[in-house]
């Protein structure tokens, strides 16, 4: 199993708020996607896009790093909301993840679509986030070449290249 790979697992293990996450090696950059189990009003769109963008600045400027890829998209499909939050795995660290996922947890509440998750307790959670770290330093220093998407399918997470 590649680092790319190990790390998507990681996140979806570790982060039940996240629908499907994707890699890309050409740009560098994960994708995460979220779902809101309503549609959002264009004026919701533009608070979670602002709040989400606002946060990474400042989460940056803390660490003394400037972000190389930061977006959110919002598109709907029926009733439901897709939130895509991209950002490049060169300047990622663990803590902006937890940002991101706990931002989009207050701001959509219950309406969030959340995968049931066992309760772990916070040695594992500790624990999961330092596997990411430590996944996330080692996609730094490789040059993978395959295109990644990773989601859950009852209680798997399932990883194919696209």
């Amino acid at each position: 199993m590649t680092s790319s790979a190990g790390l998507l697992i990681s996140i979806l293990a570790r982060y039940p708020e996240v629908a499907t996450i994707n890699f890309d090696p050409a740009g560098r950059v994960l994708k995460f996607t979220f779902l809101s189990s309503r549609a959002l009003s264009p004026g919701e769109h533009s608070v979670i896009k602002e709040k989400v963008l606002d946060s990474i600045t400042v989460f940056n400027l803390l660490e003394k790093k400037k972000a190389k890829v930061k977006a959110v998209f919002c598109q709907e499909c029926d009733r439901l909301t897709f939130i895509e939050v991209r950002r490049d795995v060169d300047t990622l660290v663990a803590e902006e993840i937890a940002l991101i996922v706990r931002l989009l947890r207050d701001f959509l509440g219950d309406r969030l679509v959340t995968e049931a998750n066992e309760a772990c307790l916070e040695d594992d959670l500790i624990l999961q986030e330092e596997i990411i770290a430590h996944l996330l330093e080692n996609v730094r220093g490789t040059t993978e070449d395959r295109c990644l998407f990773a989601f859950r399918e009852e209680d798997r997470v399932l990883v194919f290249n696209k």
